[in-house]
């Protein structure tokens, strides 16, 4: 007989806003149950999460709770308090455990922060760990965590997956992050539509349960198709000599009717997907970024120490990194936001950046969703060039239109990612620069976005602690160690791991990626260029310009619509002549490359 849970929900109902959030859920948390909780944003993760905490009653049902068992939470925007954050680590433990104190200096030790320190003087990732610590500390016997990897860094969120690897407890987990949740769990829950499933595996599996479902209710709508093309074929037939005797029939079909809108009405919110697209705007030059050789320090605080790279138009560049060891750092130096200390960064012509803010500074808590797109101005956003409706653009990003009033400080996380989106995609670049845009995003929205940034034209700079999407996206890795240490590698953060453990620590100024990106090998008894290779090189910006200039003047002419009509063979010439010379200007930016590659290390 299996032993009773210790945590259990049986029939719940919950209303929001008048409408039922939850309708007849009925699940259970288990003694050493390793549990991750998935849906879409705005299902009601956590709230049911809250629910099953005790934090939030529902409109009927039962919860149960096994008598002594302890339950603690970790809520996604915790709020942090105390004279000290040892004071409020401390706060997690039973009040007949307070003496304890070992106990929060272990906890403190593991996630890498000073007790001593005034928790309003923490980061983001800071004040993050201090809650986890808060939250570990009292060693509970279930433990709900809501996003606990938001704003963690990779050691972190590694030590965290081995702690609860090691916990005795159950675990209920609300995250994003795929790969965390699949080393984590060992069932699912799955809410969807108030309806809340679960799976005896693991979130590796989750897909194809999913698929499954999925696959269950298409075959179960075709089968109430057939069935009501025979209810309307009889209804047709004979229910005018038999009215009063069919009646019940008749209601019956009705009843099939609303059951069937239902269902695809279902089907079709199930299916709702933020539409992301981003427009690349006009062409980068072949070169995008180039540092050579950079430095940053701040007092005695080394954080970048002779690096270089090349970014070339159409790299996918992830930054990896502990909290704090610099990643955004180099990365504003990268975009020319700062000056290096020593060294030099070059960045290519018609640059566009777009850049998405990890701590979201570029919204106005107080302005509406509305005015937030439009800027305050009439009731269209400008979607890469061509007006659109504001409520329309909303709804791409899975906005209701009751929402356009909403102040952006009333939404979620997840919310308010995808309304920063939603004004950076709107706007034509060639160069991302994401900080952190996994955040709070909901599993499907993050799908998207990687399917987006995979058909994106421009260049791309992210920062991310997300191993499965830097897998899934980026070309390499440029991996920020601390203490001025910085290398980059060739492809995902998995081949980083391979690589460094293959090849041992990076060594600084390490270039792993020139041979991955072309760059040319000189022989050593080489000492400088060649008359006629440092001439090429002396005249190719110019050349460069020049071509520059000339397809800049034959677009403005193809630009006119009656060229056509007036001269087709001038309209025919001057399309001819544009594409020749963008072929020779991406011939002449790879030359230059090449050339000035040999220069660099011929004077090294």
């Amino acid at each position: 007989m299996a032993p009773p849970p210790l945590l259990a929900l049986r029939d719940v109902r919950l209303t929001f806003g008048g409408s039922p959030l939850f309708e007849g859920v009925t699940t259970w948390i288990g003694r050493g149950d390793k549990t991750c909780l998935v849906g879409r944003n705005g299902s009601g993760k956590s709230t049911l999460l809250a629910v099953l905490a005790g934090d939030v009653l529902p409109d009927s049902g039962e919860r149960f709770v096994q008598p002594g068992t302890r339950i603690t939470v970790l809520a996604q925007d915790p709020a942090l308090a105390g004279a000290t954050v040892a004071d409020f680590v401390g706060g997690g433990l039973p009040p007949d455990e307070r003496g304890q104190l070992y106990r929060v200096e272990a906890v403190l030790a593991a996630v890498k922060l000073a007790g001593g320190r005034d928790p309003a003087t923490l980061s983001g990732g800071e004040g993050r760990r201090a809650a986890l610590a808060r939250a570990l500390v009292g060693e509970p016997d279930v433990l709900l965590l809501d996003e606990p990897t938001n704003h963690l860094d990779l050691p972190t969120i590694m030590w965290l997956e081995e702690w609860l690897a090691a916990f005795q407890g159950a675990t209920v987990v609300i995250s994003h992050d795929r790969r965390f949740l699949e080393t984590v769990s060992r069932q699912t829950l799955w809410l969807e539509r108030g309806v809340v499933r679960r799976s005896e595996q693991g979130f590796a599996h989750f897909p194809t349960w999913q698929d499954e479902v999925y696959a269950a209710e298409e075959a179960e709508l075709a089968r109430m198709n057939t069935r009501l093309r025979q209810e309307l074929h009889w209804l047709a037939r004979g229910v005018t000599a038999r009215r009063k005797r069919n009646m019940g029939r008749l209601r019956a079909l009705n009843g099939l009717r609303a059951e069937r809108a239902q269902r695809v009405q279902a089907k079709n919110d199930s299916s709702r997907q933020a539409k992301l697209a981003a427009d690349a705007g006009e062409l980068s030059g072949r070169l995008v970024i180039e540092a050579d050789r950079i430095a940053k320090g701040f007092g005695e605080t080394v954080v970048v120490k002779d690096f270089s790279t090349r970014i070339l138009r159409g790299d996918r560049v992830g930054l990896i990194g502990p909290n704090g060891a610099g990643k955004t750092t180099l990365l504003r130096l990268l975009t020319g936001d700062i000056a290096p200390d020593a060294g030099v960064v070059r960045l290519g012509t018609n640059l566009e950046p777009a850049y998405f803010d990890q701590r979201r500074d570029r919204l106005d808590p107080e302005k509406s969703v509305w005015d937030t797109l439009t800027d305050g101005r009439g009731d269209n956003v400008w979607v890469r060039g061509r007006p659109q409706h504001v409520v329309g653009y909303m709804k791409d990003f899975l906005f209701s239109e009751a929402q356009a009033r909403t102040p952006v400080k009333a939404l979620s996380g997840g919310e308010r990612n995808r309304l920063l989106l939603a004004k950076l995609l709107a706007k034509p670049s060639n160069l991302l620069i994401l900080d952190e845009p996994t955040n709070d995003l909901d599993m499907d929205t993050l799908d998207l976005l990687e399917e987006m940034l995979a058909d994106y034209d421009g260049t791309l700079l992210v920062v991310s602690h997300d191993r499965d999407f830097l897998d899934r996206l980026v070309t390499s890795v440029i991996a920020v160690e601390g203490q001025g240490d910085v290398a980059e590698y060739a492809g995902g953060y998995s081949d980083y791991v391979r690589q460094r453990r293959r090849q041992g620590a990076p060594q600084p100024g390490a270039k792993p990626l020139a041979a991955a990106r072309g760059e040319a090998a000189r022989p050593k008894t080489a000492t400088r260029l060649s008359y006629k290779d440092a001439r090429e090189l002396e005249e190719l910006p110019g050349r460069m310009d020049a071509l520059h200039a000339e397809i800049a003047k034959l677009e403005a002419a193809l630009a006119d619509p009656g060229l056509y009509a007036r001269d087709r063979a001038g309209f025919d010439r001057a399309a001819d002549r544009m594409h020749a010379a963008r072929a020779e200007l991406a011939s002449a930016e790879d030359r230059w490359l090449v050339l000035e590659a040999m220069r660099e290390e011929l004077a090294r």
